[in-house]
């Protein structure tokens, strides 16, 4: 279902993709693993609260959310991650945690790491476990038009987590 919803968007605004199976993974490295995409090059969606407001933070796998900087950059005075709780009603037609870049369909400003648009290629979880998109760069920005900017660190251990970091 999820998948459909993202399909008829691109569809209908007659963009390229490919859309990918792949075995049953939960975090954002796990899928890069299994899909065989290298984890700078997967995208992934972090949902944040900026002053309250929920937020996607868009940034590759192999990279967390530096939410000083987003908090920064962003010009807000507060930024936190977002729980489940907080966000899960946003996104009924989603599996948790595998939700599509597309804030836009979700009424849910979206924030891109500047590293993602050094490829020509997005990769996303199509919202599922089981399913990711690979599209261009160019279209996945003329569509969503995030806010892109810098506020990522590359991660240091070999799990895809996020801190639990409250500014």
């Amino acid at each position: 279902m999820p998948l459909n919803k993202v399909r008829a968007f691109l569809d209908e605004h007659h963009i390229k993709y490919v859309v990918i199976s792949h075995s049953k993974a939960y975090t954002a490295q796990g899928i890069a693993a299994v899909a065989h995409i290298p984890g700078q090059e997967l995208a992934k969606t972090v949902i944040v609260k900026l002053d309250g407001a929920l937020a996607m933070a868009v940034l590759p796998a192999s990279f967390q959310v530096d939410l000083l900087a987003l908090k920064k950059l962003a010009g807000v005075k507060d930024a936190a991650l977002a729980s489940e709780r907080e966000f899960k009603q946003h996104f009924p037609d989603c599996e948790t945690g595998a939700m599509p870049p597309f804030g836009n369909l979700y009424s849910i400003p979206v924030y891109m790491d500047e590293t993602l648009t050094r490829d020509t290629e997005i990769a996303f979880n199509a919202g599922t476990h089981l399913e990711l998109i690979r599209m261009s760069c160019a279209d996945f920005e003329k569509l969503v038009q995030p806010v892109v900017l810098e506020f990522s660190t590359r991660h240091s251990g070999p799990f895809d987590r996020e801190p639990a970091l409250v500014l």
